[in-house]
């Protein structure tokens, strides 16, 4: 391939993973972009995860074998078994050498021995390959895996070129996983809240329009836990904010745990004193269950004085959800009903008739003034 091709191969990986919304999406482009670059039939993409030992693949992309799965769960081989991701490659870099790549046959090392390849080669042998190039990832000045791109057998083997070619690409796609980590961060920032590591509001609005969604398309139920953690003021005003701090995060924690117990139930604080669980796909005498221990465990609390906890499912006679505002609004009003009552246990939206309080509540039009304080101050 001509400095051209090359140079063109590069810019097209590195768009690539730039163009790229997910880490999975990151990692097939790098694979994709560097079996391109090099003429490869196949390539993959592996982590090395020091804390157990392994390296574990990402993606395989390209004429995979009958075992290799795409962006598979379990493949994932002993680092004993390639030493030199450990000894070759950290005792290059901490003599001050550069990660280079270096190629392998069916028949044994080709160029840039690094002094271990018996693994590889029975894979090769074994998956119908000829050659293969290996081409370290060094992420943040360490070792953070392998770019592998390999040919079928019968076809040329890289050459001492090809593994310096796949020297460069490796540090291309380091770049390209440092800008997926730095998205990734952005948006977790984004979507979290900063005090209890919780979902934030931001991630609570789009999760329930999607849930919303798939509910007026398929009938899936959609469960909503509004609460308001009782006692939050006074701890303020009579401790200080930073054991009010470590109130609302002891009751993010309890949160959590009782969001655990229905699967898949996003935890979140919507501001202030005010959490939540959204819950999809789950029975509603689940969601109400969990928001029954809630409510015990936050009875517990030293500090606190419990927490008010409004419930809203589109499995019980609550009338048509056509968006996600009336699920919030009937979730809201039963917590309100539940705190004006100053009941220990949930209030569960249209459980209480055809006449239910909460649900005549939540259907009123509501005043001009912000909707998530619209019931405050009038009769429950």
């Amino acid at each position: 391939m001509g400095e051209d091709k090359r140079l063109a191969a590069v810019v097209a990986l590195a768009q690539g993973m730039a163009a790229a919304h997910t880490p999975r999406e990151s990692w097939q482009a790098a694979a994709l972009g560097a079996c391109h670059a090099l003429d490869g039939s196949f390539a993959a993409l592996s982590v090395w995860e020091r804390e157990l030992g392994r390296l574990r693949v990402l993606v395989n992309v390209g004429d995979r074998a009958p075992d290799e799965e795409e962006f598979p769960e379990a493949e994932a081989y002993p680092v004993h078994q390639f030493p030199e991701i450990t000894e070759f490659l950290h005792e290059r870099w901490a003599g001050g050498g550069g990660p280079n790549a270096w190629v392998e046959t069916a028949a044994g090392t080709a160029a840039g021995t690094p002094g271990y390849f018996h693994q590889r080669v029975a894979a090769l042998r074994r998956r119908g390959r000829g050659c293969c190039v290996v081409a370290p990832v060094v992420l943040h000045g360490r070792a953070w895996g392998e770019l592998y791109v390999a040919r079928p057998a019968g076809q040329p083997p890289f050459a001492r070129a090809d593994a310096d070619f796949a020297t460069v690409l490796g540090a291309v796609v380091a770049a390209g996983l440092a800008q997926t980590e730095r998205l990734e961060e952005a948006r977790r920032l984004a979507y979290t809240d900063a005090l209890t590591g919780l979902a934030n509001r931001r991630a609570v609005d789009v999760r329930l329009e999607e849930a919303v969604e798939r509910h007026r398309a398929e009938g899936v139920a959609v469960s909503l836990v509004v609460c308001d953690l009782n006692g939050l003021k006074r701890v303020n005003d009579t401790l200080g904010h930073a054991v009010g701090d470590r109130l609302l995060e002891r009751f993010g924690s309890v949160l959590s745990l009782c969001g655990a117990m229905v699967p898949g139930a996003l935890a979140a604080r919507l501001g202030g004193d005010e959490f939540c669980l959204l819950a999809v796909g789950q029975p509603a005498d689940d969601v109400v269950k969990a928001a029954d221990e809630l409510c015990r465990r936050a009875g517990e609390l030293e500090l606190g004085e419990g927490v008010a906890c409004g419930v809203a499912s589109t499995e019980e006679p609550i009338g048509e959800v056509r968006d996600a505002r009336r699920l919030f609004r009937l979730a809201d009003a039963a917590q309100y009903r539940a705190k004006a009552m100053r009941l220990d246990r949930p209030v569960v939206a249209g459980r209480e008739g055809p006449d239910d309080p909460v649900v005549r509540l939540a259907d009123e039009p509501p005043p001009s003034r912000a909707e998530r304080r619209r019931f405050r101050g009038r009769r429950a």
